[in-house]
Parts: C-alpha cells; sequence; structure tokens
C-alpha cells in the first residue's frame, strides 16, 4: 500500500480501523515508514492487577508498526506481522491520559520489514517499546 492508499482506506473508514473501534485508539498520523496512534486507556482495559493490561500496548505498538511499513510497499502488497517483541516500561492506568505510539521502518526488503516502536505519554515518558519483523505479502 503506499500512502495515498492508505489515506483512501481510512477515509472510506474513519481514523479507526475496526481494532482501534474495539480497542479505542486512532491512527492520527503517518508518512514515508512511520505512523502513529493515539488511544485514552480506561478502566476497561484493565487486568486483575489493577492497571492496564499488557495487550493494550502491544496492539498500539502493533498497528503502529504495520502501518509504518504499509506505508512502505507497493499498492498490490500489505504486510503481516511474523514477530512483535514488547516491552514494558511504566505500568498505564486510567489515570495515565492519552498515549502515543510512533512506529518507524527500520528496513525492507522485497519479502521482510524491520520496525521499531515506541509508546509514550503525553509528558513523553517512555512506557513501552516494541520490534516488529513482518512480512510482505505479493499477490
Amino acid at each position: 500500500m503506499s500512502i495515498a492508499s492508505i489515506a483512501a482506506v481510512f477515509e472510506a473508514i474513519g481514523s479507526r480501523p475496526p481494532m482501534g473501534k474495539t480497542v479505542g485508539f486512532d491512527l492520527v498520523e503517518w508518512g514515508d515508514g512511520w505512523a502513529a496512534f493515539e488511544g485514552v486507556p480506561g478502566k476497561e482495559h484493565y487486568n486483575p492487577h489493577g492497571t492496564v493490561h499488557g495487550g493494550y500496548a502491544a496492539t498500539l505498538l502493533d498497528s503502529a508498526c504495520g502501518i509504518a511499513a504499509a506505508t512502505k510497499v507497493g499498492d498490490d502488497q500489505s504486510t503481516t506481522t511474523l514477530e512483535l517483541k514488547t516491552s514494558y516500561l511504566k505500568a498505564m492506568t486510567d489515570k495515565t491520559g492519552k498515549v502515543r505510539a510512533e512506529g518507524r521502518v527500520i528496513s525492507i526488503g522485497k519479502r521482510v520489514a524491520h520496525v521499531e516502536a515506541k509508546l509514550t505519554d503525553t509528558a513523553g515518558r517512555l512506557l513501552a517499546t516494541a520490534t516488529s519483523t513482518l512480512l510482505v505479502l505479493t499477490p
């Protein structure tokens, strides 16, 4: 998908991909080799320990990585995550406020893309990081 293709898809469905509707986050910016999603974690995202489930952070980071990679492939191609390694640095709660996941392509070839992402709060504190390996799919 090119940047224009991504813009067309999100224009058709709005800034929220279907998973974004479920979890509550939006694609807010993207460009050549990068993408950013934002959301506000709440109590609906809590785990039994009284903090936001790690899956919330992983979902935002994976989405940022996926769209970042998608901006670098052709219109007839797409990507899918092969591996996502997430490191959690600071717990989130319903008091954390808005968070932002930014993904950036490190390298991309004909078959594989490598992407990094970080999740921060509005004060710029680092909450989580991820590295992702994505398969480039060609019809």
